[in-house]
């Protein structure tokens, strides 16, 4: 444990994935807040924040296109990013140059932070679908990486 923790290219993976896996936890308050002010829940019980009346609360029992779409962005975060910490921390182990895990892990985490700017704020496509599709290439050569020096064993 302690050899890893003097690894620099193991520093990075861990800097870079705590910082995406972040993200993606502030998505789930994030939709919280886009329910409470659009007043669009799914649950019966979630309606009762500051409504008694049952027809009130019948009325917030609805799907929100904003709500859905912060949905969404968290939903494309845990198919990408995952993978990406899966990947990154095996990756990490074949023993990579510093500076070309350090072109990954920034490449993936901007992407993604692009990815989902792109997305709540509704931007024109092609911007959201590049910045996915960059992260995707950014996993995918890792992962190239991983089976190519596992092949070699």
């Amino acid at each position: 444990m302690a050899d890893l923790m003097n690894n620099d290219v193991f520093l990075a993976f861990s800097t870079y994935a705590t910082i995406v896996v972040l993200k993606m936890m502030f998505m789930a308050p994030l939709t919280g807040y886009f329910r409470i002010t659009r007043k669009a829940f799914s649950n019966w019980e979630d309606t009762a924040i500051g409504k008694k009346n049952p027809e009130d609360r019948k009325k917030m029992l609805q799907t929100n296109p904003d709500v859905e779409r912060v949905r969404r962005c968290h939903q494309n975060d845990l198919e990408n990013i995952i993978p990406f910490v899966v990947i990154g921390l095996l990756y990490a182990f074949t023993g990579p140059d510093l500076s070309t895990a350090l072109l990954h892990f920034r490449v993936f985490v901007g992407s993604r932070f692009i990815h989902t700017v792109s997305y709540i704020l509704a931007l024109p496509q092609p911007s959201r679908g590049l910045s996915w599709i960059v992260g995707m290439i950014t996993t995918f050569s890792m992962a190239y990486r991983v089976l190519t020096t596992a092949l070699l064993l």
